[in-house]
């Protein structure tokens, strides 16, 4: 990778760190709303798709935790930490993924994005389960499809209209670019 490039997306990573820390003002700090709309989602699922994976990984588990220290929101134990496992898996799958896409279009955005979402949510349960186990308390079906699927419903449609329309407005701009011209080989003659 150039050195440029290199810049670049750590620039990029670092924007994306200040959004991640800003966005939860706009839900006004208050958890409920926050964990419908899920701010802090949206900038690391961005950071994965447009700087990669490393990138990704890195703000999606460094994000929860120092915006839980700077501002005390959300709780750092087990809330932020879970939720630095869950943003770090989705910065990993959503940059790997489409990362290693053969076309890089917005069919292949939704697969990613759906994958990251399914992937981040498993990782999160795993993740509260152990750390409420530490704490002695209990982690149950009910309260990981409360928390993890019906609770979010507003910020998955969000994520999957937002995420895919700046990238598309990204590729119109050249600042990121799809990829997702087959090239085909015309008949004979033609």
């Amino acid at each position: 990778m150039n050195v440029k490039r290199t810049i670049q997306n750590l620039t990029l990573a670092a924007m994306f760190l200040a959004l991640g820390l800003v966005m939860p003002f706009l839900t006004g700090q208050i958890p409920e709303i926050g964990s419908m709309l899920l701010p802090m989602h949206i900038p690391v699922l961005l950071c994965g798709l447009i700087c990669g994976w490393k990138h990704g990984l890195a703000v999606g588990f460094i994000l929860p935790l120092m915006r839980s220290v700077l501002f005390g929101m959300p709780p750092l134990w087990p809330t932020a930490a879970a939720m630095a496992f869950e943003l770090a898996a989705y910065g990993l799958i959503a940059g790997w993924l489409y990362g290693h896409s053969r076309w890089k279009c917005v069919l292949s955005l939704y697969r990613c994005l759906l994958a990251a979402m399914v992937g981040g949510r498993a990782v999160w349960g795993c993740a509260m389960v152990v750390l409420t186990g530490m704490a002695g308390q209990t982690f149950g079906w009910a309260m990981f499809l409360s928390g993890a699927l019906l609770n979010a419903i507003p910020g998955i449609l969000l994520q999957l209209i937002f995420i895919p329309a700046l990238m598309v407005a990204l590729d119109r701009t050249g600042l990121v670019r799809f990829t997702c011209k087959r090239h085909m080989k015309h008949p004979a003659g033609e």
